[in-house]
Formats: C-alpha cells, structure tokens, sequence
C-alpha cells in the first residue's frame, strides 16, 4: 500500500447535474467517494457552465472544451468526440507528471486512445470505464456503415489499452471478454447511487399510472409504449401514462398515442426537478422503460426505493434487465410489441402491494450488495492504494 494521497483524474465530457445521464451521476459519485477515502481528485470534462464560475463540488472541476455533443436525432457527433478527444490530450500531455491514475470513459472511445497517448512513459496508471461494449452491428445502425465499423474497430483495440478494466454490468462484462478474453474488469455497483426514498409505500395509488423516465431518443423506444397502454387498457380502463424528459422523438410519441387512441390517457410532464421525479416514482404503479439499449438502467433503481416495479425489454444491447427479477420487482417483456409488453404491464399492476413490498425489500438489499462504494475500495486496492 502507498502512504502518500492518491491524486486521481476522472474524464468525461458530461458532468452532473448539468447533465443528468446515468454515467454523469456515476463519475460524480465516484469522485466523491474517491475524495471521502483521502484521494486527491480531477474531473476533468466540457465547460458547460455559463459563467467563469465552476458549479461546487468537493473535488477540482476542469473544464477543457466547449461544445455541443449531440445532433438533433441524440446522436454523438464526430465532430466533437474529436473535438474533445484533442482537448483531453492537450490537458494530460501537459500534466503528465499531476496524476497517479486516470480514470477515463471510453465514451466515445477517443478518448481512450487521446489520453493513453498523452501518458505514455510517465506511469500514471489508466483505468478505462465501459459504460457499454457494441456489437458491430449496433455500432452501423448508430452510426452508419462507415463510422461505424471505424467505431467498431477503434472500440475492440481501446479494450486492449489501459491497466484497470471498469463496467457497469454483468452483461458489459461479458461484452468485453469477447474481445479481451483474460479480463478481470471490476463490475461496478451503482444502485446505492440512488437514496432511500423515506416516504415509500407499498399501498398502490389509484388510479394506476405508468411512468417513463428518460431522453426521448430512438434507442428508447418510447413509441412502444402508446400501443402497450392501449392493449393494457382493455384489461385495466382506467390505467394511465404519465411520461417525463424530452428529445427528438417527443412529436413521434405523441403520433404514436393519437393512433393509439390512447393520447387523452397519456400526459406529457417534459423535463422535472428531483423533488417531482420522487413524487411521480412513488405515485407510479409502474416503472415502463422499453428501451433497446442501457448500459445499467439506474431508472429502475430510482423506481425500486420508491417500492415501484419496473417493465423492462429483453434485448441484447440492454443491461438493465439484469437488474429486474421478474416477480421480484417487476417483469421483463420478450420483446417491444404492444400485446406483450402490454401484457407484462397488466401483471405487473394487478399484483398490487405483494409485489411493491418485494420491490422494496430488492432495493434495500441490493444498495449494500451492488454498492459504488465497495467498487471503489476495490478500484483503489488494485491501484495499489
């Protein structure tokens, strides 16, 4: 073990709360907790504040590049993955010598490669975080054919580089092992990122409400979710949706529910504030997330300390199921079409308050056994501290 402070950097072109992602709540935390065990922590990342003034935090917040990340469809540009990929090797190459370890997102996963170039030599450890490992194949429908199989090539060599493998899921695990088979990465608990909801209860609200929580890109899904109301309702009448966040593929939702027939039983609420989120989880009969892709689904944690069941979709690019035992708290559709996740919606509601207790008892459970904390003791026992 080393005596002296562990100084230790963090980069990421997201920062909570300005952004309000899974992985932006992650890093934050992380950073924190890095900080409560005596590290000297960096979080390097975009300036999105709008003055010179950095929003607090406990830990040094840097920012090097400024700039939007997304197109209009949510979509990551090129542009600014390259964009910032510069500015993360401007920053390390300059500071080879401040950092013992630097704990790098590989998303987008130029920055793996920006900021292993710019430490190379100096021995500064490098720990690479994998919020998510694409196939080939989802990388062409993200990106195209041509970004991304380029993606795809520059993912499978990133997962090679770096000293200490991170990810969020059993599921990213295996993922990664595809292409680095001797991998021992350290899965990282995050369901304690989410606090005890003290006013949870296991008594259902009536009428019953579905809730979505996300941004409103294609990956999601959402459009799903009009047609399984509508077929849900033929069971439960008076079952509504409430549905929060925004993005390009509100207006489609919003068809979705006209053809449907479903558009009066469906509210649009937009962007929250935490105290609202709380409020609609713990007024939910159900948590509905028919999303195709998550590298964690901490909704479905959120929804669980407010003893809300989950709905999610079984696929191969999305994580989150891992965190749902059917019965348990909640129920995982085979697929998006609107009988069957309408049909995992109604057991889920009619199960009522037996299966909102057991959803509780899940979260209290899981929160020490998936903790961050644990992980991070782990990631700084490995880094020799």
């Amino acid at each position: 073990m080393r005596a002296t402070e562990p100084r230790i950097a963090i980069a990421y072109d997201c920062f909570f709360p300005l952004q309000t992602g899974g992985g932006e709540r992650v890093y934050r935390r992380m950073a924190e907790l890095l900080v409560e065990r005596g590290a000297h922590v960096t979080y390097v990342t975009r300036s999105e504040w709008e003055t010179d003034a950095a929003p607090p935090a406990p830990f040094d917040l840097h920012g090097v590049w400024r700039g939007e990340i997304y197109d209009a469809n949510g979509t990551r540009t090129t542009s600014s993955a390259v964009a910032f990929a510069f500015a993360l090797f401007s920053h390390f190459v300059r500071r080879r010598d401040a950092y013992d370890a630097v704990v790098v997102a590989a998303l987008p996963v130029l920055n793996v490669f920006a900021v292993r170039l710019a430490l190379l030599g100096s021995g500064t450890r490098l720990v690479v975080d994998w919020l998510e490992v694409w196939s080939a194949r989802k990388w062409r429908a993200y990106g195209g054919v041509l970004t991304g199989t380029i993606a795809w090539l520059l993912q499978s060599l990133a997962i090679r580089i770096g000293d200490v493998a991170t990810v969020n899921s059993g599921f990213t695990r295996n993922r990664l092992r595809v292409y680095r088979p001797r991998a021992q990465p350290i899965v990282l608990g995050l369901v304690d990122l989410v606090g005890s909801e003290p006013e949870a209860s296991v008594v259902p609200s009536a009428p019953p409400i579905l809730l979505f929580v996300g941004r409103h890109i294609p990956d999601k899904r959402l459009d799903a979710l009009p047609g399984a109301l509508a077929h849900a309702r033929r069971e439960i009448p008076e079952l509504v949706a409430q549905i929060a966040g925004r993005g390009p593929e509100t207006q489609r939702v919003r068809a979705a529910a006209a053809a449907a027939g479903v558009a009066h039983a469906i509210e649009f609420v937009g962007r929250i504030d935490d105290d609202d989120l709380r409020r609609r989880y713990r007024a939910a009969a159900a948590l509905v997330n028919p999303s195709a892709r998550e590298g964690f689904g901490l909704v479905v944690a959120e929804a669980a300390a407010a003893a809300t069941p989950s709905v999610v979709v079984a696929g191969d690019d999305n994580a989150a199921a891992e965190l749902v035992e059917p019965g348990v708290n909640g129920a995982i559709a085979v697929d998006a079409s609107a009988a069957t996740l309408g049909d995992a919606i109604v057991r889920v509601v009619n199960a009522g308050k037996p299966l909102r207790a057991s959803t509780l008892a899940w979260f209290e459970r899981e929160r020490v056994e998936r903790g961050l904390a644990r992980s991070v003791d782990e990631l700084l026992r490995r880094l020799g501290y």
